[in-house]
């Protein structure tokens, strides 16, 4: 059934992407068997815990959120609705990488918006906009190029990659879920994985 080719693709994009890249984390599992409103989930994780995230790190969790809609892209020539999440924790990545990590060289090493929290329920209220509007678009225009940029990476993955992913895809159509070791039976990670 083509929605069920579709989630396939759009999961083994997200593994084949994510295990392309050295800095990413591993991928744990992946299967086609859908939760709630998620037709499919791939997990990965580090192989350590660690309290830092490097920007390259981070970037390649974009690239790996990206994997997915790309794969779609270029598999179907079509997009679905299925990466409306991946799209929401992209956009949050990148807005958190430039405005509270300094990770972008264009605004320098600052830290945009003052944060209201209520210390007492543990979470955040309201952000106030600390910064004028011509910064306000410096920082969409950052968001925005790291966004592109990871689109643009996880792009080149897939089609270097494209045999892959088309088995990785297949063998999901067939079996609905695969571990660690069956995904990297079909492919093994390119480069050896770097924690931190």
């Amino acid at each position: 059934d083509e929605e069920k080719r579709i989630i396939a693709y759009h999961e083994a994009g997200h593994a084949v992407a994510m295990n392309s890249i050295a800095e990413a984390d591993p991928v744990q599992k992946i299967t086609i068997v859908g939760r709630g409103q998620a037709g499919g989930l791939t997990w990965y994780r580090p192989e350590d815990d660690r309290i830092l995230t490097s920007r390259k790190k981070m970037t390649a969790a974009l690239v790996g959120l990206l994997g997915g809609r790309v794969a779609e892209e270029l598999v179907f020539d079509d997009i679905t609705s299925g990466a409306s999440n991946d799209l929401e924790r992209v956009t949050q990545m990148a807005r958190m990488m430039v405005t509270r990590f300094g990770m972008s060289n264009e605004l320098g090493l600052m830290t945009y918006g003052q944060k209201e929290e209520l210390i007492f329920l543990g979470r955040e209220i309201s952000e106030q906009r600390d910064y004028s509007e011509a910064v306000a678009e410096k920082i969409d225009a950052e968001v925005r190029k790291l966004v592109d940029d990871s689109y643009k990476d996880a792009l080149a993955i897939l089609k270097k990659y494209r045999t892959e992913l088309d088995a990785v895809a297949n063998k999901l159509l067939e079996v609905e879920t695969l571990s660690r070791e069956d995904f990297e039976k079909i492919f093994p990670p390119p480069f050896p994985k770097k924690s931190g």
